[in-house]
């Protein structure tokens, strides 16, 4: 019997091979928002290592909306060019691949954290970030511009011309990045939303902004490729976004078009106190899952493969997405399946170091 983590998942017109999927990684790498080489060798890696699902990192709908001047964009079509070669690689590999969209919102222009993060300034191509309401993510932020009513449907509209280049690039779905502290994630949470027009102070108006990019991505993404969106389920923080409010949340999204929410958490201050642990959200993946009925990919330190099976094989989520476990094991999905007893589809160049027994011997490599 197939062990369920490696059982086929469906959403629209794709079926995900099995229920383990790269995270969305940032990778600060890029120049102008453009994709490289780095980016095609980091995914392909994963592809080639089973992961059913392989996600691009956060790319920014804007170029106001990166985090960092070396953050991936789409917001140029020119982007398309080597988006579509990665894709075509991953597909190669038998991976369904994804990107995320995103806007930085009030985290934005700094600086790439590898050798410390800092608060870019106007001669180092550093610009003002953009938010709901003038208040800084911390006194190592800049203090945000508050978005009008006008800058808003840019906004909107930015989303939605991305998703008609990610459908260009041949992305089999795309996800909304609403979550971590970040554009959409801000308008959600009271903490970084002081507004007292239609896009703050009840959980209608907060949402509204999030439900407008919804639309606006599913009109503008085809009805048969799956639409998912990420979310900070809880801010950790007194008086911050809720878990209750997420699944009220997460009522509307499926309503509105969205066949999955990663439920993710944090991000929208500093000095939030988050139990960290394994698993630790995997609750808000069930919860969500349960009491709306819409699927959830469940994240967060998740590591070892009898842990994932359980997540899936008890309902608690639909699929599995993992990030710093990727980066240490890019072959873990083929590591796990024989851990659990299952075969796994190796590259036909790596035949030769597969475990006997536990390996599907065609491979698949080089299929287009």
């Amino acid at each position: 019997m197939t062990q369920p983590l490696f059982t086929p998942f469906q959403l629209r017109s794709v079926t995900f091979p099995n229920r383990i999927g790269v995270s969305p990684m940032c990778q600060y790498s890029s120049h102008d928002g453009f994709a490289n080489d780095w980016h095609l060798v980091h995914l392909g890696a994963r592809a080639q290592g089973g992961a059913g699902l392989v996600m691009m990192e956060a790319s920014a709908v804007l170029a106001e909306g990166r985090i960092s001047d070396g953050d991936l964009g789409i917001y140029k079509d020119d982007h398309v060019e080597k988006l579509k070669q990665i894709v075509s690689f991953l597909h190669t590999q038998g991976a369904k691949a994804g990107i995320q969209l995103a806007h930085a919102g009030r985290k934005g222009s700094m600086s790439v954290p590898f050798h410390g993060e800092r608060l870019l300034k106007g001669d180092e191509g550093g610009w003002t970030p953009l938010g709901p309401s003038a208040v800084a993510f911390s006194a190592d932020y800049a203090v945000p511009q508050a978005l009008d009513e006008e800058g808003i449907k840019a906004v909107v509209n930015a989303f939605a011309q991305a998703a008609k280049r990610a459908e260009a690039a041949g992305f089999d779905f795309v996800e909304i990045h609403g979550a971590h502290g970040y554009l959409l994630h801000e308008f959600l949470s009271p903490l970084a939303n002081q507004r007292t027009d239609k896009y703050g102070g009840s959980f209608e108006n907060r949402t509204r902004l999030m439900l407008e990019v919804v639309q606006a991505v599913r009109g503008s993404w085809p009805d048969r490729l799956p639409l998912l969106v990420r979310i900070s389920a809880t801010d950790w923080v007194e008086g911050g976004w809720t878990a209750e409010e997420s699944v009220e949340l997460a009522r509307l999204l499926g309503k509105a078009g969205v066949d999955l929410v990663d439920c993710s958490s944090g991000g929208q201050t500093p000095d939030a106190k988050i139990p960290v642990g394994p698993g630790f959200q995997v609750p808000f993946a069930a919860r969500i899952r349960k009491e709306t009925g819409v699927p959830t990919a469940a994240v967060g330190l998740i590591t070892h493969p009898s842990q994932a099976n359980a997540i899936v094989a008890n309902g608690e989520a639909d699929m599995v997405l993992l990030a710093r476990e990727m980066l240490r094991d890019p072959y873990w999905p083929v590591h796990a399946a024989a851990v659990l007893g299952e075969t796994a589809s190796w590259p036909v160049q790596y035949l030769r170091a597969a475990p006997r027994g536990s390996v599907e011997r065609q491979g698949i490599g080089n299929k287009e």
